[in-house]
């Protein structure tokens, strides 16, 4: 086994790990959207609303709601994670996650004994192969980063900021596909794209991360590291779809592939499928 292949292979049984973690995106069981009026949110006590500071719980002690590492008895705001400082509380194993996009505020619940983190069989993922790994050059905005608005998997369309694009080849022919920053200016390089096994051989769409780019924009798009939004793991995320033009037009048999349910640990066609 090659070193890259070695580091590949640590690769995805770190995803595994992640997402099949006691509150990984596995355990995810509802975004809950609040509004100034206080309300319950199903499964868990407590009133529930919005404040400027952030979200805003009420509960008895005898409720069993914490917050750090204290029975709440009272009320308690706890920042979104959109916030230097943000809060969670705890009821039971379940964590509780305020979150904020595009200004509106939701709490997550993250439950380790959710269907879907039980259920969990793996990552099917295709076999490691050098030749999806490949140089990139990095072209930034002249302008700066741009908003282009996506639609969503919840319906809903939303800003992506985009900082630039990279371009390729793959077999010979040249390809691009615009990307964001994963930080601030300097950072590694994130995209949201699909190709001509979206739908079919693999998820609707995948996500990809590239190295920071040197001073000349050289970086490295290592297709092998494709990987699936967390919308494949549980229902209740906004993953954004890609942005257009980053539909590949060949089919990307690489990184990857589908949540398992169950079932074998190797796929009739010779695949790998990669269990927790």
């Amino acid at each position: 086994m090659t070193i890259d292949a070695e580091e590949w292979q640590h690769w995805t049984e770190a995803r595994a790990a992640s997402v099949s973690a006691p509150h990984g995106v596995l355990a995810l069981t509802g975004t809950h959207w609040l509004t100034a009026e206080p309300d319950a949110i199903p499964g868990i006590p407590g009133q529930w609303s919005v404040t400027p500071e952030g979200v805003r719980v009420v509960a008895a002690a005898a409720d069993g709601l914490r917050v750090g590492d204290a029975a709440l008895d009272g009320a308690a705001v706890l920042p979104p994670d959109t916030h230097p400082r943000a809060g969670t509380a705890r009821y039971g194993d379940r964590l509780l996650v305020p979150i904020e996009r595009e200004g509106d505020l939701a709490l997550r619940i993250f439950d380790p004994e959710a269907e879907n983190r039980i259920t969990f069989a793996g990552i099917a993922v295709f076999p490691y192969a050098p030749e999806w790994s490949v140089p990139a050059v990095f072209t930034a905005y002249e302008s700066g980063d741009r908003m282009v608005t996506v639609p969503n998997v919840d319906g809903r369309d939303r800003p992506m900021p985009v900082a630039g694009q990279i371009t390729f080849h793959l077999g010979g022919e040249p390809y691009s596909l615009t990307v964001s920053r994963a930080g601030g200016e300097g950072a590694a390089l994130a995209g949201v794209i699909a190709d001509a096994s979206s739908g079919t051989d693999t998820y609707r769409f995948r996500f990809i991360t590239l190295p920071e780019p040197d001073r000349d924009g050289r970086t490295v798009l290592d297709l092998n590291r494709a990987f699936l939004p967390p919308c494949a793991f549980s229902g209740h995320f906004m993953c954004p779809f890609p942005p257009p033009g980053n539909r590949l037009p060949i089919a990307v048999r690489a990184g990857e592939k589908s949540v398992l349910r169950g079932g074998p640990t190797h796929s009739q066609d010779g695949e790998l499928e990669i269990a927790d």
